[in-house]
């Protein structure tokens, strides 16, 4: 069986551009969709994806909680919200499953921040245990039926994952899960984890398991544990087409880059605007775009996740493509990237073939040549495949750049290994990269940068060539990982800004796109605020204060501040949209299609006002003192406004609340739209219980149901709420008798509707 990362996109048993992956949007993205129906085909794309890749099971979806915004790898998550989490996941596990590819629910669990990971130990109480970060998982596997699941690194009062009681109870015991646990990278420890329900250690061979065989025999270990693990490998094997003679599952086929760009547009989140939007693209002639993140759009966070897409639509190509009538012009403003960035194909000759790209060699220590590909990027990741890495004592970038500009570089290179570049012959940069933090992991899939100005004439080639050394305190064996390319231009900083006011200045709208880079939102780190990188919020104020009308997409996976917000005509949130990002932007400015999303997590004004900032550990503890009050829960609880509530997100036409009855174990919610154009309206379910004997929130989601109707139709919509919603854990699952209040809107704080439900009746 083949297992391969895959919750927003299948990279597949190699990270190779030759076998180009679709390019899903991120996780928020699909939460920001808040659509059942969305994440089940969601999950049958990537099962698609998956069996053209060969894979039988995917490690996804990613379902740990956005605690607190400054978590790093929150763009794979889903949301803030236990509920929303839930039930979008389970649909994704459905999807995936239902067309014959095993889900993987990760990180189990409370890998809920990215610092020290593979050490910390979460201090949770066990009502918050039960109610928000094990509630997803539970409803992935009771309700989804999922066929494996991921152990986390993380301890969880004082027990590492992979050795937790946990994995019994409650997932065994409690919730009937008859799949396999399957460790993160490296997450299993000692032989403790046998006995602690552990099916699968990754990648294995691991270190843990030498004396497996020894402690069986004298004793120390339960043979009958071992049994119990193979024979669920077994059946998983079985489910998938991989047992015997048995052939996996045919998926039903799937557009993936029409799904890619519906599902971009579906979790587009319209965060306020003026009127300005939609564009009458037909009357435009003068449109200014801005921003490093409209040319280079970041379409998916850093990490394992990463896939590599056959082709990304850019915001700046798309809106060219969508204003025909249009002068566009491109400015960069401000410089978000950081580190190398790889070189365009187009201007690279690969001096074996001839053909675009490059060569690799793989030498031994005596510098003869064992292996050697050629390859269409310069960007490239050797995770498993053909090459010898363990073998090699250096592998050789060989290239020839024509550049199709006259100006000065800063050529180099980003990896964990030494490397000498030479130009031409001439050794231009010999140096060993620095590498911070402990997290080999990070380092390896976002590796610090070395560079060296070169001076360049448009059409004159250079031939370039690296040698990377197969040592260094970053190399992981049998795994290697190195970018050749040019960091960000020198200009200075407020030329940059200048360029992009005049372009504004003599546009009719100025569309400018802000954004965070792979230092700000990957895996392997968390995040020390929540300011867009380097001068982008100073480009916005000067742009804006051109008086143009100016729309500003935000380019992120999660939440940043965003202080010039009074200032702009619109604000669309974008996340990371997917290989079709450009395309779905596009779709939404000009009107084609209704910005789909709303917020799947609270979006603060300033970073003071956010209730829950720990996620460093304190002696290698991190305590959620916050317990139950997490999210727009903890947010309601002090009395704080947000800058937009969870929950929130405009579109185009307007919506009048009708009513809100209850039919049974269901609320019926009739809406209006009132507007002169077809629409959608997420109806979102909230409880409030007044009189409590526990702690409660002031209110929490219960269930949700997307509207959709025509200018002027009325419509209804059931929303199911199941008595467990209303329940609190104490050693049990309780539901207090007596009232709740149900209300019933368009975010955690926007909730016309009202009504009382008697518990048990």
């Amino acid at each position: 069986m083949t297992l391969s990362d895959g919750p927003a996109g299948v990279r597949g048993p190699r990270w190779d551009e030759r076998d180009p992956s679709l390019n899903l949007p991120s996780g928020s993205a699909l939460a920001a969709s808040w659509d059942a129906e969305l994440a089940h085909r969601y999950g049958a794309a990537s099962a698609s994806e998956a069996r053209r890749k060969g894979v039988d099971v995917v490690l996804g979806p990613t379902i740990n909680l956005h605690r607190s915004p400054l978590g790093g790898r929150h763009f794979e998550c889903l949301s803030e919200d236990p509920e929303l989490t839930a039930e979008l996941g389970a649909a994704y596990v459905r999807g995936l499953q239902d067309n014959g590819v095993a889900a993987t629910p990760k990180h189990y669990v409370a890998n809920d921040s990215e610092t020290d990971r593979f050490t910390v130990d979460v201090q949770v109480d066990e009502r918050a245990l039960r109610e928000l970060y094990l509630a997803p998982f539970e409803r992935t596997v009771a309700d989804a039926g999922a066929w494996a699941l991921m152990s986390a690194y993380n301890s969880v009062d004082g027990v590492t994952m992979t050795e937790n009681d946990l994995l019994e109870t409650p997932l065994n015991s409690e919730w009937g899960f008859d799949g396999v646990v399957i460790s993160d990278w490296t997450a299993v420890r000692s032989l403790d984890a046998v006995a602690a329900s552990q099916d699968l250690a990754m990648p294995g061979p691991a270190p843990a398991w030498a004396e497996l065989a020894a402690a069986v025999r004298d004793g120390r270990l339960d043979e009958a544990d071992l049994d119990r693990k193979v024979l669920r490998i077994l059946l998983l094997a079985e489910r998938v087409g991989a047992l015997g003679d048995a052939a996996p599952a045919e998926p039903a086929p799937v557009d993936g880059v029409a799904f890619a760009r519906e599902a971009s547009v579906a979790g587009t989140v319209l965060l306020q605007n003026d009127g300005t939007l939609p564009l009458d693209a037909a009357s435009l002639r003068h449109v200014a775009v801005i921003g490093q993140n409209a040319r280079d759009a970041r379409t998916q966070g850093g990490g394992s996740a990463t896939v590599v897409p056959e082709r990304v639509v850019s915001p700046l190509d798309a809106l060219r493509g969508a204003l025909p009538a249009a002068e566009v012009r491109f400015e960069i403003g401000a410089v978000v990237q950081e580190g190398v960035a790889e070189l365009p194909l187009s201007q690279l000759t690969n001096p074996a073939t001839g053909e675009p790209g490059m060569r690799v060699s793989f030498l031994d220590a005596a510098g003869a040549e064992i292996f050697a590909e050629d390859r269409r990027s310069t960007a490239l990741v050797w995770f498993g495949g053909d090459a010898p890495i363990g073998a090699s004592a250096t592998i050789v970038y060989e290239t020839r750049l024509t550049p199709d500009e006259t100006r000065e570089i800063e050529l180099g290179f980003a990896g964990a290994n030494p490397g000498r570049l030479f130009l031409d012959g001439e050794l231009r940069l010999d140096d060993a990269p620095v590498l911070t933090g402990t997290d080999l992991g990070a380092a390896f899939l976002n590796p610090p940068s070395l560079t060296v100005p070169v001076p360049v004439t448009a059409g004159t080639p250079v031939d370039i060539r690296v040698e990377f050394a197969r040592s260094g305190e970053g190399s992981i064996a049998g795994a290697f990982s190195a970018t050749l390319g040019v960091a960000p231009e020198r200009t200075d900083a407020d030329e940059l800004i200048a360029r992009a006011v005049s372009a504004a200045a003599e546009a009719e709208v100025a569309v400018v796109v802000v954004g965070t880079n792979a230092k700000v939102e990957s895996e392997g780190y968390d995040r020390t605020d929540l300011d867009l990188p380097g001068r982008q919020d100073d480009l916005v104020r000067a742009v804006a204060a051109t008086g143009t009308p100016t729309i500003v997409i935000v380019n992120a996976g999660s939440p940043v501040v965003l202080p010039w917000a009074a200032d702009v005509a619109a604000v669309v949130q974008g996340y990371f949209g997917g290989q079709e990002f450009g395309n779905a932007l596009a779709d939404i400015l000009t009107g084609a299609a209704e910005p789909g999303g709303r917020l799947p997590t609270t979006w603060p004004a300033r970073l003071d006002d956010v209730p829950v900032t720990d996620t460093t550990p304190t002696d290698g503890v991190l305590r959620y003192d916050e317990g139950i009050h997490v999210g727009y829960r903890a947010w309601l609880r002090r009395g704080v406004e947000p800058a937009f509530p969870f929950g929130h997100g405009l579109g185009y036409t307007t919506w009048r609340w009708g009513a809100a009855e209850r039919r049974g174990d269901v609320l019926e919610v009739t809406l209006v739209n009132t507007g002169e154009r077809a629409g959608k309206q997420v109806v979102q379910v909230y409880a409030e219980r007044p009189e409590s004997a526990v702690d409660r929130p002031v209110r929490w989601l219960v269930g949700f149901a997307v509207a959709r109707a025509e200018a002027g139709e009325t419509v209804s919509v059931e929303v199911a709420v199941d008595p467990r919603r209303l329940a609190h854990w104490s050693d049990g699952w309780i539901v207090e008798p007596g009232r709740f209040v149900l209300r019933a809107g368009a975010s955690a704080t926007q909730l016309p509707l009202t009504t009382d439900w008697e518990a048990g009746r």
